[in-house]
């Protein structure tokens, strides 16, 4: 399926920087894919990156491959490997991480178990990423906001 969030609004005509259901499937196959990689792709590749499924162990296994060569043909450089969780916190309904909700209380809101496990993975994915303290967060309250969670 493919998703962008409003909040990616100001790149998705351009894809000039890497879209969550894009850095959804780098954690899933493992591969960390820096900016400027990325950007040495043409757009058929990128489109590539986002239509592929990544679900299935073996549509795993093929787009960790693929992206391998891409980094490889179009850098010259190998894809970095990227730890893979077992049970990612995305994945987990029953409990919110701690960043994200510190995340949220700073606007004032607190989020609930309910809201949480209501929303999609690529949802809590966001939330998750977008809380992080080495991520550039002017997103996240769009984000809050386009999940109708503030």
């Amino acid at each position: 399926m493919t998703r962008f969030f409003k909040f990616e609004a100001d790149f998705v005509e351009s894809l000039h920087c890497i879209p969550m259901q894009v850095r959804l499937k780098l954690d899933t196959c493992g591969i960390k894919l820096k900016l400027n990689q990325w950007n040495r792709f043409n757009k058929e590749d990128r489109e590539s990156l986002i239509q592929n499924p990544c679900h299935s162990l073996e549509e795993i296994t093929q787009y960790r491959q693929f992206l391998q060569e891409l980094v490889l043909d179009r850098t010259g450089e190998s894809a970095k490997d990227l730890a893979v969780e077992d049970n990612p916190p995305w994945m987990n309904v029953l409990e919110i991480p701690d960043g994200v909700q510190d995340k949220a209380q700073q606007f004032g809101i607190t989020l609930t178990l309910e809201q949480w496990a209501k929303l999609e993975p690529i949802e809590r994915f966001v939330l998750i990423k977008l809380s992080r303290s080495s991520h550039e967060n002017a997103n996240f309250l769009p984000a809050l906001k386009e999940l109708n969670l503030a």
